[in-house]
């Protein structure tokens, strides 16, 4: 996603703990990232969880909640 120095992006997240999530991205803080990674941290142990970035326009992207992957040794994905 490559937005014009002056305008804002919309953000929407799909699937996971963030699903039906809006952010608006001001453009001060430059391009959205490609990942973002949220943690979940409670009682037990921590939950890790990846959205993937799918620009649909220059100020407007879908966060899509990345399938998880089962690796040998991996507790917190």
């Amino acid at each position: 996603m490559s937005s014009a120095e002056d305008t804002d992006a919309v953000l929407l997240f799909v699937g996971g703990p963030l699903d039906g999530r809006v952010e608006i991205r001001e453009a001060r803080h430059g391009d959205p990232l490609p990942t973002i990674t949220h943690v979940h941290l409670h009682g037990g142990p921590k939950v890790v969880h990846r959205y993937d970035l799918q620009s649909l326009t220059d100020s407007a992207g879908v966060y899509h909640l990345r399938p998880r992957t089962q690796r040998d040794g991996d507790l917190d994905s």
